[in-house]
């Protein structure tokens, strides 16, 4: 098996544990935050969205989905255009609010898309290429791609706790 390959498997399951996170929730739960200086499941998911569609695209130079398919727009969040939420504090994150969750899955399945297409075009030799110098060492491709896959699944993670907490209330 290629690491592209591998690569790609791993990005499906997090596409699958977006949906499992989002599917069949309100606007009330998917804006909720369990208490008052924690992240919402919308956030959570517009986050880990965001940072997956801003490095991608960076490292394959290609333009942000979130820009060049209106996602920004459809959001309407008043937050700046490249905002991908690293950094928030509370009043930002209540900022990312919601009216359904097709347009969370919605604007993580066009950046899914966008990911599985530059991946699936890659070489071996590809992952070795520097992508990023302000670190110490340099981001190969490779790191770049593993590190957005561990972020996204650590806040898929995060949502899918965010979840089971808001049904857990309710019953």
């Amino acid at each position: 098996m290629h690491a592209k390959d591998i690569l790609i498997d791993a990005y499906s399951r997090i596409r699958e544990e977006v949906h499992a996170a989002v599917d069949g929730l309100g606007p009330d739960d998917l804006n909720a935050r369990p208490t008052g200086g924690t992240n919402s499941i919308a956030w959570l998911v517009w986050h880990l969205t965001r940072v997956q569609d801003d490095h991608v695209a960076d490292a394959a130079d290609l333009d942000q989905v979130w820009l060049s398919q209106g996602w920004e727009k459809r959001f309407g969040l008043g937050l700046p255009r490249g905002d991908t939420g690293y950094g928030h504090g509370p009043q930002k994150v209540a900022k990312v609010r919601v009216a359904s969750g097709d347009l969370l899955t919605g604007y993580y399945d066009a950046v899914h898309e966008q990911t599985l297409g530059f991946v699936r075009g890659l070489t071996a030799k590809d992952f070795e290429r520097i992508v990023d110098e302000r670190w110490d060492p340099p981001v190969s491709l490779g790191v770049r791609l593993v590190s957005v896959l561990s972020d996204d699944l650590q806040h898929v993670g995060q949502a899918a706790y965010a979840r089971g907490l808001l049904r857990s209330a309710a019953s």
